[in-house]
């Protein structure tokens, strides 16, 4: 009860109310004590009720008139004390309620309190966003397109009121408070069924693994989605089995071995990203010379992922201390000096590199490196990481080649793991595949369905199979091939192409049709929107089920779709 609102109110007003009880009992009793005289000129003695009742009016400043008779001189000497006497009281207690109401721990429980209310009246699936920004906020906004309430946890009161300003439909539920206060997951219902994840993707390597931690502990079912910086942040956070781990830096440079060993398998983690049709221009990447500035955590990344290709590496670094912890190996590749100098590039013999890649986290500095570095080498593919997302179309100017913006890579990486998980699961097993593979898989979609086909997930379960799932209780053997039949002809075959079966944890790529299903498969399909119909009336509908088995028409009627 400490901190309850409850006990903030009591322990504040308990004064006010003693002052208004005493004056109101003194004033009573010297009415009572009092004689007084009723119209036939009798002693009488005012009751409980009536003194009460006067005092009552009296204080209130109302004043309704002498009651039950006219007042005698010596009543009338009471009252006039006790008018003042009251009315100091309970100027004084509206003093104090003032002072309560302003008063910022109160303020802060009600808050809570309506926070608390507000998750308690969500009936649908939501996820809990740790801290207020430009990715968070755009996970949300793309969540709510997908029937997933939200609810946050902001530690800055301005960044709170954003998102107030904002004003969600439906409402999404803020509480301004520490994230990594195990009261305040509490109070978001991380324990509560309908929570679908927590996401926690701040800057801050060690307040994402405590928030980790205590969030595993709580809940140990719920999912998490948390940013990572390190390959040992990485391992700490695989360590407590976290489901979604965003390491932008291994992201960017796993990109960058794609985009120069399988363009094509770049295409398709774009595509599944939402990114690109699988009908957009391959990157292409030549190897040779890279000249990459900066050699920080990124840096760091793209030396491991790179190193056996056959690529010349080189670096520059400004920050001289870095040296202290290199090996000899990086040492040997690495210059100490300002990235953007054009001495330094000229050094770096930059008219014979075939990439550089200004990946330091300034903005303004990785602007100023591509610009002198196109003035010396006008061939040059050039590459640039934007830190902030707002300075998009400063860079858009540029015209860099490529570019690799943090946030939005992180949007990616965790919006389709949180909605499409098994299609995170399918990029994550496809990255190490030849480009070979890629350029069919690409031809073959687009044969198949199209340029840019949906990505539905079904799982083999009594909530979104349940047809399927009560025939493979009876032991009826069902193949994949099912949900290829179309309902609108069955000699025709739906536009639609398994990508992923995942069961009792091991994942089978590009699953044959003539696979059996069994109870708790989880599927991932590319397919169109017809397809897709067709898959969830299957799923779903007795008749459809039985028709796309056996070909057997239902007697009733079928009805237009």
């Amino acid at each position: 009860m400490k901190n309850s609102s409850l006990w903030i109110v009591l322990h504040k007003m308990r004064m006010p109310a003693i002052v208004i009880i005493v004056t109101y009992t003194v004033s009573i009793i010297g009415l009572l004590l009092i004689d007084g005289m009723d119209d036939q000129g009798n002693v009488y003695k005012m009751s409980i009720f009536d003194a009460f009742y006067f005092i009552t009016y009296t204080a209130s400043t109302i004043g309704f008139g002498e009651t039950p008779y006219e007042f005698t001189y010596s009543q009338k000497i009471w009252v006039t004390f006790c008018i003042y006497f009251t009315v100091i009281g309970w100027f004084y207690g509206v003093g104090a309620l003032v002072s309560l109401l302003q008063n910022k721990m109160l303020i802060e429980e009600l808050s809570k309190l309506r926070f608390r209310w507000q998750v308690k009246a969500i009936k649908r699936k939501y996820i809990i966003i740790l801290g207020f920004n430009y990715v968070t906020s755009e996970i949300l906004k793309k969540v709510m397109e997908s029937d997933i309430r939200s609810v946050v946890i902001e530690q800055d009161e301005n960044k709170a009121n954003n998102l107030i300003l904002e004003n969600y439909t439906p409402t999404v539920p803020i509480l301004v408070a520490d994230a990594k206060d195990q009261n305040s997951l509490f109070s978001a219902g991380i324990k509560n069924a309908n929570c679908k994840a927590v996401v926690s993707l701040f800057d801050d390597d060690e307040l994402n693994l405590t928030v980790a931690v205590k969030s595993k502990l709580i809940n140990k079912n719920v999912a998490l989605a948390v940013k990572s910086s390190s390959s040992n942040h990485t391992e700490n956070l695989q360590d407590i089995n976290v489901d979604i781990i965003v390491n932008i830096f291994e992201i960017m440079a796993k990109e960058l071995r794609m985009a120069i060993n399988a363009p094509h398998l770049l295409k398709l983690e774009k595509w599944l990203y939402k990114i690109d049709k699988l009908n957009a221009r391959v990157p292409k990447v030549p190897k040779g010379r890279y000249l990459i500035c900066g050699y920080g955590r990124l840096g760091k990344h793209i030396y491991k992922v790179l190193k056996h290709e056959d690529i010349e590496l080189r670096f520059i670094e400004i920050d001289e201390s870095k040296a202290k912890n290199l090996s000899e190996n990086e040492k040997s590749m690495i210059t100490f000096a300002n990235a953007d100098d054009k001495k330094i590039q000229i050094m770096s013999d930059i008219r014979n590199t075939k990439a550089i890649l200004a990946f330091t986290n300034n903005n303004t500095v990785n602007l100023s490196i591509i610009a002198t570095a196109k003035k010396l080498n006008p061939e040059i593919i050039t590459m640039a990481r934007e830190e902030n997302a707002d300075d998009f179309s400063i860079f858009a100017n540029a015209q860099i080649d490529y570019l690799f913006i943090p946030s939005k890579i992180t949007f990616n990486k965790t919006i389709n793991a949180l909605l499409n998980p098994l299609s995170d699961i399918f990029i994550s097993s496809f990255v190490n595949q030849h480009e070979i593979w890629a350029q069919k898989l690409t031809r073959r979609l687009i044969e198949t369905v199209n340029d840019d086909p949906l990505i539905f997930e079904l799982e083999i379960c009594k909530n979104d199979a349940p047809q399927v799932y009560k025939a493979l209780c009876k032991k009826t053997d069902i193949s994949l091939e099912i949900f290829l039949t179309s309902l609108y002809n069955r000699k025709h075959q739906n536009n639609v192409l398994p990508l992923l079966l995942v069961r009792n944890g091991d994942n089978f790529m590009l699953p044959d049709w003539n696979t059996k299903l069994k109870l708790d498969d989880r599927i991932l399909f590319a397919c169109d929107e017809n397809a897709k119909s067709d898959i969830q009336y299957i799923s779903e509908n007795i008749y459809e089920f039985k028709y796309a088995l056996t070909g057997e028409e239902k007697k009733l009627f079928r009805g237009f779709r």
